[in-house]
């Protein structure tokens, strides 16, 4: 376990170099004369650390000659385009191509530059060569698992490699593949993106919850969720019902919830919660896996044999051909409940832009809190009114979507007042221990 939250296999370092190899060829580029005309350079550096001090920052500042100064950011790698990339390529030469496709800049006219103007797509396959084969590992049962990729949904279209989903379809007669965080955000883009790339579709979706996770949402203080409390659930339950509603009924899919269960979880609060579940005619199974492993998950194991027998009518949030405004507005107002949405004078200007460029028909892939259904993460409830903002719009051409930054989002996060790192360490036999 503790491998793969570090280092793994290297995929994420191969992703950080490539990127960053893009990075300092548009500024050797530009020293060496600017042939393509650089105005304006889009392209962001990146490292896989919450750093915030680097959101933006002044490169170029060393006073050599022909050397030009130039503003810069950096996003966290797993929000880097090449991470997105890595996950949408169908094979080595799809990555090669739509590594050569990134947009990186605009001359004086206003036209685009991509990669392969620069020559940078051969030199970033081949750092890629090894981190686009999915890894195979295994649970402490010996079950197969393949970890591949790590776009976070929450900023990025938070889904493993469509390599690496093809792969275990091949290999089993059932695969469960997570789309991470919640379901506004990791099921949504899994469903609007991955599925429209790929040509997939799911037989069933598995809603994860938990009794602490819908007290928090109905307002029960951090310190007080592992108390029994049938008042926060009740208060708490209209956000499990939504995410629900959004998969049953908006996406048109199979529905099936998992609770997993913790010690201080009550009798009282599983069987309430599963009463009401039933109202809605959707099945709760408990899952108590982190404790008993394998048998733990049983139940919900079968009960996902028969749900996928089940007719679906899944359908799409919205159609290509849609405006990217069109597009935005159903998310917002079908899957996250918002009455509208508004727009910065950058972000209508960016949207007008893209679409003049004709990638109108390209899929959104909205950046939002993963905290509540607003663009507000102190909105838990998120039961009155509210619109999202829109404060700009990406293009990423590459990956083949438009990444919308809405809220205060932030694609490089930062460290929390505690960072976990004060209680990572290693003994002299070689553990390591704090990072669970």
């Amino acid at each position: 376990m503790e491998d793969i939250n570090l280092h793994f296999t290297g995929d994420i370092h191969a992703i950080t170099a490539a990127n960053n190899l893009l990075s300092s060829l548009i500024d050797n580029h530009i020293y060496f004369g600017n042939e393509l005309g650089f105005e304006k350079v889009v392209w962001k550096r990146c490292v896989d650390l919450n750093d915030r001090q680097l959101r933006k920052v002044e490169t170029g500042l060393s006073e050599e000659k022909n050397i030009v100064p130039r503003g810069d950011q950096f996003d966290i790698t797993v929000a880097s385009e090449i991470m997105a990339i890595l996950c949408l390529s169908e094979d080595i030469k799809d990555l090669r191509n739509r590594l050569g496709n990134i947009l990186v800049g605009y001359n004086k006219e206003g036209n685009p530059i991509y990669a392969k103007q620069l020559k940078a797509e051969g030199a970033m396959t081949v750092l890629l060569k090894d981190a686009i084969k999915p890894n195979l590992v295994q649970t402490l049962e010996h079950t197969p698992a393949i970890v591949h990729g790590g776009p976070f949904a929450n900023i990025a279209h938070g889904c493993n490699s469509i390599i690496a989903t093809r792969t275990a379809m091949k290999l089993a007669d059932y695969v469960i593949t997570e789309a991470g965080f919640g379901a506004d955000l990791g099921a949504e883009k899994f469903l609007d993106i991955k599925c429209r790339k790929a040509g997939l579709k799911p037989d069933a979706v598995v809603i994860v919850a938990t009794v602490k996770a819908i007290k928090y949402h109905g307002g029960v203080e951090k310190d007080k969720l592992q108390e029994e409390n049938i008042e926060g659930l009740e208060k708490g339950i209209d956000n499990l019902y939504r995410h629900i509603d959004n998969l049953k009924n908006k996406f048109g899919l199979n529905v099936i919830v998992a609770l997993n269960k913790y010690n201080q979880d009550t009798d009282n609060e599983i069987n309430w919660l599963k009463s009401k579940l039933e109202e809605k005619n959707v099945k709760l199974s408990l899952v108590e896996g982190w404790a008993k492993g394998g048998e733990g998950a049983i139940d919900i194991a079968n009960e996902l044999v028969d749900l996928v027998e089940e007719k679906e009518e899944f359908q799409m949030m919205y159609e290509d051909k849609e405006t990217i405004k069109d597009k935005i507005f159903k998310v917002a107002t079908k899957i996250y409940g918002a009455k509208n949405v508004k727009y910065t004078e950058e972000a209508e200007e960016e949207i007008e832009k893209i679409e003049k460029l004709g990638y109108g028909n390209l899929p959104v892939c909205i950046a939002k809190t993963q905290y509540s259904f607003s663009d507000d993460p102190k909105n838990l409830e998120a039961k009155n009114e509210y619109n999202i903002h829109v404060r700009n719009v990406e293009l990423k051409t590459g990956a083949g979507f438009v990444v919308v930054l809405a809220g205060k989002i932030m694609t490089m996060p930062g460290l929390p007042r505690v960072p976990a790192a004060e209680s990572i360490d290693i003994d002299k036999e070689g553990n390591i221990k704090g990072i669970f």
